[in-house]
């Protein structure tokens, strides 16, 4: 059932220097020079202002005629990197879809550090943004009281909505990983391993190497910690990973990857052993980027809604700036693309 708040001008007063003055108990001037390190203060006042500043949310912000008519027009996103291209069609999509009404999107990465996250969110709301959009669901309960005191509209994307009590606009990365898990078995594959993301802070990746460990154990299977790698996405550190599954014996005859350029590091790896994929080797992604289609063979995988959720985060996010109602989250599919690198287990590749 969605939330119903009350509407921007009420619940979005912004917390001033003197609300922390007040509650800290001190002048303006020595909250000032207690956030600017401008001046002499005591440590017991130091910690009086900050315990104020993190109960009210309040954030040092320019634009005093923006905020005189509470809104700056500016929507921040933060994701974790701009070096990986699964996060690029849908900010693409988000940023047309906010320029459409004026609005204007800063972007900034967090490269998958839950504190820097925590930083730029800080940034952000000191920058007067209407609205956030983070990706993923994983991250210290802090940032998000930090929203909420600010009472700032905030969408969450990649993540499945009914793991999050917060506005979710996403897919179920664990559901998306077992449809892969079981298409590979009907082909026949029983010695399968994964390359995944790193987990740690990372709700998507650790999703989807649940959903491939429930799968094979639904199977009477197991993925077993040698036969799962986990590294940083990028092609170099794909084809590493692939290296230390396929000098395994015996080797897997199919590699699950958490996205494409991990799996396109993984045909490279394969290509330098002397396998044949799929011949010797099945090898599927995640993502549906261009490099899906731009590898040989052509990458079977995951196509993810990018742009479907970066336009649904824009709509969402100004429906609720202007109207002050809280939307409700959003499931959206993925579907599984067949193509060349996956293959029926052949004979050979069982000795």
């Amino acid at each position: 059932m969605a939330h119903k708040s009350t509407p921007a001008s009420d619940s979005r007063r912004v917390p001033t220097i003197e609300d922390v003055a007040r509650l800290a108990g001190v002048s303006t001037a020595t909250v000032s020079r207690s956030l600017n390190a401008t001046g002499r203060v005591r440590e017991a006042t130091r910690k009086a202002v900050e315990s104020a500043v993190r109960e009210l949310g309040y954030t040092p912000n320019f634009g005093g005629q923006a905020l005189a008519l509470n809104r700056t027009n500016t929507v921040g996103a933060i994701i974790p990197t701009m070096e990986n291209a699964i996060f690029a069609r849908a900010i693409q999509a988000l940023q047309e879809t906010l320029a459409a009404q004026k609005v204007t999107l800063l972007v900034a990465t967090s490269q998958y550090l839950p504190e820097r996250e925590e930083e730029q969110i800080r940034a952000l709301l000191a920058r007067g943004v209407d609205g956030v959009v983070l990706i993923g669901n994983r991250r210290a309960s802090s940032a998000y009281a930090l929203l909420n005191a600010r009472g700032v509209p905030f969408v969450l994307l990649w993540s499945a909505p009914d793991s999050s009590p917060f506005v979710t606009i996403g897919f179920d990365n664990s559901a998306a990983a077992i449809d892969v898990t079981t298409r590979i078995l009907k082909k026949g594959h029983r010695r399968i391993g994964m390359i995944s993301g790193l987990t740690a802070n990372n709700d998507r990746a650790d999703d989807r190497v649940r959903g491939v460990s429930k799968a094979l154990t639904d199977s009477g299977l197991k993925l077993a910690p040698q036969d799962l790698v986990e590294c940083r996405y990028s092609l170099a550190e794909g084809e590493a990973a692939a290296m230390q599954l396929l000098q395994r014996q015996p080797r897997p005859t199919a590699i699950i990857c958490g996205n494409d350029v991990l799996a396109a590091g993984a045909l490279r790896a394969a290509r330098a052993l002397g396998l044949v994929v799929p011949g010797d080797l099945s090898v599927v992604g995640f993502d549906d980027i261009e490099l899906a289609t731009a590898v040989f063979p052509p990458l079977a995988t995951v196509r993810v809604p990018h742009r479907r959720m970066g336009v649904a985060a824009g709509e969402c996010l100004l429906r609720w700036i202007v109207d002050g109602e809280r939307p409700p989250s959003l499931t959206l599919p993925t579907e599984f693309i067949e193509r060349a690198s996956l293959g029926n287990l052949c004979d050979e590749a069982t000795d």
